[in-house]
């Protein structure tokens, strides 16, 4: 099983708010720390507008029985423990379910990370130490770097328990978020129906599929990699804008949908030219640079 790779850590440009305090639990030691998102979602937002004469649409919470519109702030949470029967939650309520599990992340047991399948692995957040904890955060650090293990825990995220995986990165531990079990739908699940053996590969197609991804690999730089869908639609966009035209434009010119091509049963001419593309593609890069 593949280990799962770990980018190399980028310190944040600004002081970070925290998203979830409490302490990590290792043994009799308790570590103050602070949650922080590991991530920055650069995601286009889009308007729902009626197309009729653009303007926007806008949602309402209402009272289904009485049909009054009831404003968010005013709404709680409830569980439907039968058929149109409520018990209301609180905040307070989820806090004293388990005030421990909202507080602490508990540390189970250690494991070896190349033993998680990265099925299991849903979203990472950096733990910080809060004051006081410094020198139990780094000891568990160094602990973790120094055996090569990974701290299995669990921890209560908007009202959800998670399960976490605690990864040493140098002096900074790393909190990747983890599926359960019973939430993974395994492999053997996809693939109830057998193959019939026809569709098996020759030892020749094997070789030089080999061939093309050792031409291919190159090391492992997260940077050279970017959004080119999230820039394409930004400047399909600036293109309507310019064209004063809030309706359609001449579309791009469209590939062909991968899906709907003709089934392949002769890999070999696609393999070599996969193989010639990528030496060419490597003469003129080295040419480039003469």
């Amino acid at each position: 099983m593949a280990k799962k790779r770990i980018a190399k850590k980028r310190e944040p440009t600004s002081s970070p708010r925290g998203l979830w305090s409490g302490h990590i639990s290792f043994g009799l030691i308790n570590i103050p720390v602070q949650l922080i998102s590991a991530r920055e979602q650069k995601d286009i937002h889009f308007s729902m507008i009626d197309p009729k004469n653009l303007s926007p649409i806008g949602y309402k919470y209402y009272n289904k029985k009485t049909g009054k519109e009831v404003s968010h702030g005013k709404t709680v949470k409830a569980y439907e423990y039968k058929k149109g029967s409520y018990v209301v939650m609180t905040p307070a309520d989820f806090k004293k379910a388990n005030p421990r599990a909202t507080q602490t992340i508990d540390i189970e047991n250690f494991v070896e990370l190349q033993e998680i399948d990265p099925v299991f692995f849903e979203r990472a957040y950096y733990l910080q130490a809060r004051k006081g904890g410094e020198k139990a955060y780094n000891l568990l650090c160094e602990a973790l770097e120094k055996t090569g293990k990974v701290a299995i825990a669990k921890i209560v995220l908007h009202n959800k328990q998670h399960l976490v995986a605690l990864i040493a990165r140098g002096s900074s531990l790393l909190l990747e978020l983890l599926h359960f079990a019973e939430n993974v739908k395994e492999l053997h699940e996809l693939n109830k129906a057998k193959s019939n053996g026809s569709k098996k590969t020759s030892s020749r197609e094997l070789q030089m599929a080999e061939r093309l991804i050792d031409d291919m690999t190159a090391p492992w730089k997260p940077d050279s990699y970017r959004d080119t869908y999230r820039a394409d639609i930004l400047k399909l966009v600036q293109a309507k804008v310019k064209a004063g035209k809030a309706t359609e434009i001449a579309p791009l010119r469209e590939k062909k949908d991968p899906e709907e091509t003709t089934p392949v049963f002769d890999l070999m001419p696609l393999l070599k030219k996969s193989l010639e593309s990528k030496k060419r593609t490597a003469r003129g890069r080295r040419a480039s640079l003469h």
